[in-house]
């Protein structure tokens, strides 16, 4: 598989090092997807512009903030994409023993500031206690994961009153929002994709439960 190429899109600036590293993560998908399915082998094949490219739509909204969680991680979209192109720190959550451990292995040798929790998601924040803090973060990211409805109630226990959840979706997503909307209230904004013409950028914020 060739390199990443050295034309990058204008919304998104990234150094050669970042490149480097990038061009690292894609050599261990090769070589863990013989053995785990991380990615179709039709998807192999285009890598770059099915799902690194439609990860890096989310970067530029990652900029500013603190910390993000990326939920339902797999081979690594969006939430090893946006680490490493944003250097921002991120928290991965995967239920998938062999996937948690290519992620760590990812993050091991590109050295991201990624952290990941192997854990189902619904789970993650019934084990806190007084010692261990709920986990939330400003922004929450998903991809190809479930319905819009499932993964709001995915990640509420995530989310502060102030927090943005940045949802890649495609051509299904207004009947995904007229579902979502029977089960909470929220502010949404959907942004076209840059990828593809089917695919939407969903922002969710303001997110409370409906009552009746």
């Amino acid at each position: 598989m060739p390199l990443l190429p050295d034309n990058w899109p204008d919304w998104i600036n990234v150094s050669r090092e970042t490149q480097e590293r990038l061009e690292l993560f894609v050599t261990l998908l090769q070589k863990w997807n013989t053995h785990i399915n991380l990615v179709s082998l039709g998807d192999m094949q285009k890598l770059w512009e099915r799902h690194i490219l439609d990860s890096l739509q989310i970067a530029p909204f990652l900029q500013g903030q603190e910390s993000f969680i990326d939920m339902g991680s797999g081979g690594g979209f969006p939430g090893v994409v946006l680490g490493l192109v944003t250097g921002i720190p991120g928290v991965l959550i995967e239920s998938h023993q062999k996937k948690v451990a290519f992620l760590r292995e990812v993050i091991r040798q590109t050295e991201a500031n990624l952290t990941v929790i192997c854990d189902r998601l619904e789970k993650v924040n019934e084990k806190s206690n007084e010692k261990t803090h709920k986990r939330s973060a400003p922004i929450v990211t998903a991809r190809a994961l479930a319905p819009l409805k499932i993964l709001l109630d995915w990640a509420f226990p995530f989310l502060t009153p102030q927090s943005t959840c940045l949802f890649l979706k495609g051509q299904q997503v207004e009947e995904e929002i007229k579902e979502a909307q029977h089960y909470w209230r929220m502010e949404l904004e959907l942004i076209p994709s840059r990828i593809s013409s089917e695919g939407t950028l969903l922002r969710v914020s303001h997110l409370s439960r409906a009552t009746f």
